[in-house]
């Protein structure tokens, strides 16, 4: 061993402990030239190149690593995380499991295991790594919120909630917590109050002093710098939303700047970057290093798309990041954040003089609907309903069955018996796991109905595919309290209707008011027991089944919800509004952005069913 190269290696150390990555990447790379026969220099070099988000040439030296000590279970793990973050499952799963082999006690590549796992669909065997992870580091929460994921998407609703508990219960301010908040969406016991309290909870745990004072320059009527964070600027349903207003938005009006936590972009992403004014990777930035950045690029207004989902930087809001600061799209409720100022909503998901006890945010409400939707390129046709073609009548849910609450599979299951010739299908990435089909199909055996009457599908990859298994569905069920939206979207693109059911909170409205925009407020329920008649009575109607089929996408296409422009132009008239008030050294406040369209969007108990 080269006495020279072992003081690099240590200087190296030294430096990285510190946090100067630069620096302890030059000595490892040092250390490794002199010595190419030590697993640990190229080992430790690949640790700082993973840091910084430089995972090719970090894939390059933990692979290094491996060729020269085979056994060198940790840099096997490394080689998993690089290949897991790149998108190449098949081969992190080996790494992560080579990893395990060689060093059972090494709970890093159980956990990992599991975190790859869980996002495959593999959710038994997730499950199961992450309990020897657990057997190994009984006190981590992040290991404990990581199989509440799993259990959550397992079905095991109460076993996720114990395991969110445990962790929160460790740490209070880790992200199992978030994790937990959103976990309470998807039960029907849980009323809007108790939504509300618990966030206010959450909020109160990163209440901050006040920050200093900004720098922007308080002129109402300049071009606003607008920074939009989010790990979503890739493929995910975020883009289908956000996409229609970058792209119709006003250059004159708005310089968009958008904060990515993706360390691994994709098509989605250098599509995203092409219609912003500035992109910043914030993987690897702390709290403080984000909200820095934001402060440096004198950001106006600060737009968060995540809320309390995987990855998001809610966190980063509470040091006060920029003058004006809000939160939009993807989170179907308050962040209970006291440093957040606004929530941009509409007079249908949030209703005047009721909503206003859910959030801790002033609303601001756009009148036309607060999204816009962007219809997938290369959709396939639409084909006729399937039981105009000789099949059983079907109803189907292609939403993230985590949401499929116990009355909602109750009301699906009262269908199911209203229609006895009908079948359902539902598709999901877990259904790939057997224990997962097997334990929604006891939710409905349970409720009285065949087995064999349930068409449980798994995930598919491609876009177009994915779109065509609408072509096995005649009528779409939107579960509740948290409904969908991408998913209703999709359907109504594919010309399937969606029957929704009024609800008491943000999250069980969304359907509401995509529907109403479409023109489709005869498929809004206001009770279980009417959404069920709807449902039933619209299956069995073969002649407006197939007009809608026929018109439905072009109704899309033509309505509010596609008119990316006026959207646009409400938006940033919102934007505009939430900084006058800044300006003006005023305090944020409810806002009413009225449509361009003149569109009335409908009240919070819908009048009687008609046409569609």
């Amino acid at each position: 061993m080269s006495l020279e190269a072992a003081r690099a290696n240590q200087a190296g150390l030294a430096a990285y402990q510190q946090g100067r990555l630069d620096e302890a990447g030059r000595l490892f790379a040092q250390a490794e030239a002199l010595d190419g026969k030590v697993a640990s220099y190229p080992y430790h070099l690949g640790l700082v190149l993973q840091a910084l988000g430089h995972l090719d040439p970090a894939l390059d030296a933990f692979r290094r690593a491996v060729a020269i000590d085979p056994k060198h279970a940790k840099a096997h793990n490394n080689v998993g995380m690089a290949l897991h973050v790149q998108g190449r499952a098949p081969e992190a799963v080996e790494a992560y499991a080579r990893a395990a082999a060689l060093d059972p006690r090494l709970a890093a590549a159980h956990n990992n295991l599991g975190l790859l796992l869980t996002e495959r669909g593999a959710l038994a065997d997730a499950v199961a790594a992450l309990r020897r992870t657990l057997a190994l580091v009984p006190q981590d929460s992040r290991v404990h919120s990581n199989l509440g994921n799993a259990l959550l998407a397992l079905g095991q609703r109460d076993e996720a909630m114990a395991a969110y508990d445990k962790a929160v219960a460790l740490e209070p301010m880790s992200p199992a917590a978030s994790n937990r908040l959103l976990a309470l969406h998807y039960r029907s016991d849980v009323t809007p109050g108790e939504l509300r309290a618990e966030h206010d909870r959450w909020g109160a745990r990163y209440a901050r002093p006040p920050q200093p004072a900004f720098a922007n320059e308080r002129d109402p009527d300049r071009r606003l710098r607008i920074g939009f964070v989010s790990p979503d600027f890739r493929d995910h349903p975020v883009p289908f939303f956000l996409e229609p207003l970058l792209r119709a938005r006003d250059p004159s009006a708005m310089e968009v700047f958008c904060y990515a936590e993706v360390a691994a972009p994709d098509a989605v992403t250098a599509r995203l970057q092409g219609l912003c004014d500035h992109w910043r990777s914030t993987v690897g930035l702390s709290d403080q290093g984000l909200a820095e950045a934001v402060r440096a690029d004198r950001i106006d207004v600060l737009i968060d798309l995540a809320g309390h989902t995987n990855r998001g930087r809610i966190t980063a809001f509470a040091l006060g990041c920029a003058p004006v600061q809000a939160t939009w799209l993807g989170y179907p409720d308050t962040t209970g954040l006291p440093a957040m100022d606004y929530r941009i909503v509409d007079p249908v998901t949030d209703p005047p003089g009721i909503a206003e006890a859910w959030s801790s945010e002033a609303l601001v409400r756009l009148e036309g609907g607060f999204l816009c939707y962007g219809p997938p390129a290369g959709a396939p046709v639409v084909e006729p309903p399937p039981s105009l073609a000789g099949a059983a009548p079907t109803f189907g849910s292609f939403n993230n069955p985590a949401k499929l609450s116990e009355a909602t599979l109750d009301a699906w299951a009262a269908l199911l018996k209203a229609v006895p010739a009908a079948c359902l299908v539902l598709k999901a990435s877990s259904f790939t796991d057997a224990e997962a089909r097997r334990l929604m199909t006891e939710r409905f055996t349970g409720r009285g109905i065949d087995p064999a009457r349930l068409d449980l599908r798994s995930y598919l990859d491609d876009g177009a595919e994915h779109l065509a298994a609408y072509g096995a569905v005649d009528v779409a069920l939107d579960p509740f309290p948290y409904n969908g939206t991408t998913t209703t979207c999709e359907a109504l693109w594919m010309g399937v209707p969606v029957v929704t059911l009024s609800g008491d909170r943000h999250a069980g409205r969304v359907g509401v008011s995509l529907l109403s925009r479409v023109g489709l407020a005869a498929l809004i329920a206001d009770t279980p027991d009417r959404y069920v008649e709807i449902a039933a009575s619209l299956i069995a109607d073969t002649a407006r089944l197939a007009d809608l089929r026929q018109s439905l996408r072009e109704r899309l296409r033509a309505s509010p919800l596609c008119v990316a422009p006026a959207f646009a132009h409400a938006f940033e008239t919102g934007l505009r509004r939430m900084w006058r008030r800044w300006c003006d050294g005023e305090a944020p406040a409810a806002l009413s952005i009225s449509s361009e369209n003149g569109l009335s969007l409908e009240p919070m108990t819908p009048a009687k069913p008609r046409n569609a």
